[in-house]
């Protein structure tokens, strides 16, 4: 029996890179650095989650009137990004063209809220939407379709994998797009040589933050080690772990990587990823766990670099990665 997911994937137009983004380097470079403006979209609504007794997460909404009567995307951004990101802003866009509602998720401390926690995010909390999506539902909010991409997309997928377990949460469909679903193989590759700007910039980020985050909640954390602190890896062994109860980063990768629970996953769910990607290694949707559930899609593009996936002519901004996941969501919500 074909899957809908399945389905869906054999109908799909297939990405085509411009031959001068044909390198998974340029493509992720162009992409991250090229500005996007979005005329049409409306100013959100800024709204706080209330995820724990002592923390609460920020996410913009753009609202339909009436809300409940139309599906609702919830996008979730990558490592050391926010709902400002040019892809969330970009699928909130796509969303409302279609009438839908679309909830932008910013992560503990993400887009400027490091005074909302005294903790971290990490890469598979997926508590905090959990939270998000059940509220939600409370106010009369779906069918829902998530959309996450990296560190988001191991997120997306691990969620996709809890709902069974959750209660009834309003996620009909997840698309994932370039997500980290093996932590500890996707944190091996940006560890090489030919990836140490993008590794530079991802810790330099996070070195900063920290820094914020001990102004915001004096004695909390402990800045003397963050000098010494020059990789993904040491930073998670030293702040993201102990912060949330993993003995180091090892474990932590391999408790909270979706890999390990894909085989749950009961709802259509959709992995976009490319084979030039610099730090997602694309032989992780080859895993049994992934390939061997009905219910996932995975269309592995020949180009397209991390989160990239810009060229597409038929689309009306060219970014083709986010116009396939909000069709594959249409496709399943019609259903």
């Amino acid at each position: 029996m074909t899957s809908a997911a399945a389905e869906f994937l054999a109908s799909r137009e297939p990405f085509v890179a411009p031959r001068w983004l044909g390198n998974g380097h340029a493509m992720t470079v162009y992409t991250w650095a090229r500005p996007r403006h979005f005329a049409n979209l409306p100013a959100p609504e800024s709204r706080l989650f209330k995820v724990a007794p002592d923390t609460q997460v920020l996410a913009h909404c753009y609202w339909q009137h009436p809300r409940t009567s139309v599906p609702t995307l919830l996008a979730m951004h990558g490592l050391e990004g926010s709902s400002a990101a040019h892809y969330m802003r970009g699928l909130a866009a796509k969303a409302c063209e279609r009438g839908w509602n679309a909830v932008l998720l910013n992560q503990r401390n993400c887009g400027g809220t490091e005074h909302l926690t005294p903790t971290l995010y990490h890469s598979g909390l997926t508590a905090d939407p959990k939270t998000v999506l059940r509220t939600l539902a409370s106010e009369g909010i779906g069918p829902v379709g998530v959309v996450g991409y990296s560190l988001g997309g191991n997120l997306a997928m691990k969620l996709a994998a809890e709902l069974e377990d959750a209660g009834d949460l309003p996620v009909v469909a997840v698309a994932a797009i370039s997500p980290t679903i093996d932590l500890e193989r996707c944190v091996s590759a940006i560890e090489r040589r030919a990836n140490i700007a993008y590794h530079f910039n991802f810790v330099r980020n996070l070195r900063a933050r920290l820094r914020r985050k001990a102004e915001r909640w004096p004695g909390v954390y402990d800045l003397r080690p963050l000098g010494s602190i020059w990789t993904i890896r040491k930073f998670d062994d030293v702040y993201t772990a102990p912060c949330h109860g993993f003995k180091d980063a090892g474990h932590y990768y391999a408790s909270e990587s979706a890999i390990k629970v894909a085989d749950r996953i009961s709802v259509p769910a959709l992995i976009i990823a490319a084979e030039d990607d610099p730090f997602v290694p694309a032989a992780q949707f080859q895993d049994r766990a992934v390939r061997g559930n009905r219910h996932i899609a995975v269309s592995v593009e020949r180009h397209g670099g991390h989160c990239g996936f810009a060229g597409m002519a038929s689309d009306s901004d060219g970014y083709w990665a986010e116009t396939t996941a909000v069709r594959f969501l249409a496709a399943i919500m019609r259903r």
